[in-house]
């Protein structure tokens, strides 16, 4: 039997929306809009002008470039070529980019007018990228000399030639940041991710009658996997915006009449504080989204109050669980306030103490999954792969308790990862670099409550005898060395760091001393 009959991967997803809605409005974005019919046939077109520029089956594909639909589109073309997708936080500074480039082995880069000049700059760091991809941008730009065009690539009128592809064929590397100070690339095949659609449309609700908004980065697995994907995967319509702000975002949601939304904490706070939300027609909107960090309590009892007609859910999970994992639904917000609520339909979760032992109710341990939804392992890293999969479940590393009804509450991160803003911080990697600084003798980087950011990047710091250091000094040091989320947003200068007895930092203690740093400032 041709293999080809039963074939389900992500190539064939966006093709059976447009056999059933071929009309259907697909994507909007700034002055673009297309019907299901007109975007499957542009992918098709653009996956055979990739084809000809020698973009094939396990080719790896690199993307540097905010929200467009020229980025909706690269995805699905790239998963008809069987190509891997490995998209790029658009916030690293070019060395970071260029670690990703290299480790992971693109070969064809693609970016936008913007960023254009980190793209090459990060390129021109000994990786192997070979060529180079203009991609368009929300709004009107110039493409870039001496990159190919999008809109010719779109333009082919070469047929395009079939590809053998199979579900366990990797269909993209998503890089996330550790404990360690070098990101890891989770490896994702096309059955993991679309196992993980399917929970989403199962248990967050997502119908092809929803008019969603995608305004979070589409380099990020929970706005690309959780929201895109299963909303083409549906057939709903996708309106696709790079500014996540505001003075942007009501507007659009007015405009549209958007009735589903995604966004951090942080964000669904901005909207909230601005001038705009009482003027502004949100009556629309029926479906609300959350996660990367918990929902205060005070602002979703407001969200509540002020948008009575929306239904909230908490969406928990990590890049290598393709990402969802967990889901605290409309009816339990007010009633399990904080939780991340219960595993998903295709995802097995335990709460477990060293020993792989379940906990008992209000016990702490660590969060363990077993899933379809599960990356094959990290890319060209064998021994952090290992580590992550002992004793036969996943190892989230996030420390947790789980109630009498099963409901799982997220109390702290077994890897020091900073949740800020919606993005992810690994502490040592800020540690390491406030550490070439000469004057700092110890430095522990942690995550605090904030105000804003749900939850900022601050450093303690122990400064070496008979020297000097300043909070502008540490703070000028790391917005050169890194991206500006992951800069601290204040130092705090100490003695000496808390450890127990056999020298272990305690950071705990540090984050209990330091909790309300910024409810004075």
């Amino acid at each position: 039997m041709d293999p080809v009959i039963r074939r389900q991967t992500l190539a064939d997803l966006l093709h059976r929306s447009a056999k059933r809605f071929p009309a259907r409005t697909a994507i909007v974005c700034g002055d673009t809009v297309w019907t299901y019919a007109e975007f499957d046939a542009l992918c098709t077109r653009l996956a055979a002008g990739l084809a000809a520029q020698g973009v094939g089956k396990g080719v790896r594909v690199a993307l540097l470039a905010r929200n467009s639909h020229a980025f909706a589109a690269m995805r699905f073309a790239l998963a008809r070529l069987g190509a891997v997708l490995v998209p790029i936080n658009f916030m690293l500074k070019a060395e970071e980019a260029a670690y990703i480039l290299r480790h992971a082995g693109a070969d064809m880069l693609a970016t936008d007018t913007a960023l254009a000049p980190l793209a090459r700059a990060a390129a021109a760091m000994d990786t192997g990228v070979k060529s180079f991809v203009w991609m368009p941008s929300e709004h009107p730009s110039e493409p870039v000399p001496g990159m190919t065009a999008f809109d010719a690539l779109a333009a082919c009128d070469a047929p395009l030639v079939p590809v053998a592809i199979e579900g366990t064929d990797v269909a993209q590397i998503v890089y996330t940041s550790g404990t360690e100070s070098s990101p890891k690339g989770a490896v994702l095949t096309h059955d993991a991710v679309i196992w993980q659609y399917v929970s989403c449309v199962a248990d967050a609700s997502i119908e092809s009658s929803d008019l969603a908004l995608h305004a979070l980065p589409l380099y990020h697995c929970a706005q690309l996997d959780v929201f895109l994907g299963p909303s083409v995967y549906v057939g709903a319509t996708n309106v696709i915006t790079a500014a996540p702000t505001p003075d942007n975002l009501l507007p659009l949601i007015e405009r549209h009449r958007i009735s589903s939304f995604f966004a951090p904490p942080t964000v669904w706070i901005g909207l909230l504080r601005s001038a705009r939300f009482d003027q502004t027609d949100l009556s629309s909107l029926r479906k609300g989204y959350y996660g990367a960090s918990i929902m205060p309590v005070e602002v979703m009892r407001e969200l509540s109050r002020r948008l009575p007609a929306v239904r909230l859910w908490n969406l928990y999970g990590q890049t290598e669980i393709a990402p969802l994992a967990t889901m605290l639904g409309p009816d339990d917000q007010l009633r399990k306030p904080g939780s991340c609520g219960r595993a998903v339909l295709n995802v097995e979760t335990r709460v477990v103490d060293d020993a792989m032992n379940d906990v008992a109710p209000g016990e702490v341990g660590e969060i363990v999954h077993r899933s379809p939804h599960l990356m094959l392992g990290y890319f060209h890293d064998d021994d952090r792969t290992l580590a992550a999969f002992e004793g036969g479940w996943f190892h989230s590393g996030d420390l947790a308790t789980i109630d009498d009804e099963g409901y799982i509450t997220v109390v702290d991160r077994k890897k020091d990862m900073i949740k800020t803003g919606g993005e992810n911080v690994a502490s040592r990697e800020v540690e390491e670099a406030i550490y070439r600084l000469p004057a700092v003798s110890e430095v522990a980087v942690i995550g605090v409550a904030h105000p804003r950011w749900v939850e900022a990047v601050i450093a303690v710091v122990v400064v070496k005898e008979g020297q000097t250091l300043g909070e502008a000094d540490v703070l000028a040091h790391c917005h050169d060395a890194l991206a500006g989320f992951k800069s601290p947003k204040a130092v705090v200068f100490a003695d000496a760091l808390p450890k127990n007895p056999s020298g272990k930092l305690l950071k705990r203690e540090l984050r209990q001393r330091h909790g309300d740093l910024f409810a004075t400032r």
